[in-house]
C-alpha cells in the first residue's frame, strides 16, 4: 500500500490536504480530504481501510514528516506493517500512487469546473469513479476484484438496466 499527502489547496470546507493511499494489488484507491498533513491525521486515516480490508503488509510513504514520526511508528508496530520509504527525488518508487494521483486530479478538474474551492466535496465522486473505471494491469475495475461483483452505476438503476 502507497501513501503520499498532495496540498495545500484552498476548500470551502477548511480542508487543504488529500491524503491518498493505493493497494498495490487491487489498485483501489483510498483518499480524504484533511485540514492538516500531521501524523494524528495519517493515523486516524488509516484505521478505516484497516479496519475494512485488514492490515497490509507493507505501507511504503514518501520521507514526509507525517509518515516519519514516533506516532506513525508506533501504529506501524502496533498493527505488525513494515513501513517502506519510497527514494528520495525518485518518483518511479512510489509510482502506483503518482498514476491514482494524476488520475483523481484529471476527474477533479472535469468535475468541479470553475469554483476550485469545492474539490472537497467532490472528492468521493472522483473516487467513485476512479474505483469502477476498468484498469488494463488487472483486467477488470478496482471494485470488481474487492467485492467480487460489477458495482451497479446510477443510470443502471435509474433504468433497471442490470
Amino acid at each position: 500500500m502507497w501513501h503520499r499527502f498532495h496540498g495545500p489547496f484552498s476548500s470551502l470546507r477548511g480542508n487543504k490536504y488529500i491524503l491518498v493511499a493505493v493497494d498495490y494489488l487491487s489498485k483501489w484507491v483510498e483518499a480524504k480530504a484533511l485540514p492538516t498533513n500531521d501524523a494524528r491525521v495519517v493515523c486516524k486515516f488509516l484505521k478505516s481501510p484497516f479496519a475494512r480490508f485488514g492490515t497490509p503488509c507493507a505501507i511504503i510513504s514518501d520521507r514526509g514528516t507525517h509518515f516519519c514520526n514516533d506516532q506513525f511508528a508506533k501504529v506501524m508496530l502496533k498493527y505488525g506493517v513494515t513501513h517502506r520509504l519510497a527514494t528520495a527525488y525518485h518518483p518511479q518508487t512510489s509510482g502506483q500512487v503518482e498514476v491514482s494521483n494524476r488520475g483523481l486530479k484529471r476527474i477533479l478538474e472535469k468535475t468541479i469546473g470553475v469554483n476550485h474551492a469545492s474539490w472537497s466535496d467532490k472528492l468521493d465522486d472522483a473516487l467513485w469513479a476512479f474505483r469502477t473505471a476498468f484498469r488494463t494491469p488487472i483486467g477488470c475495475t478496482p471494485y470488481k476484484l474487492v467485492y467480487e461483483k460489477a458495482c451497479h452505476l446510477p443510470i443502471e438503476l435509474e433504468h433497471k438496466a442490470y
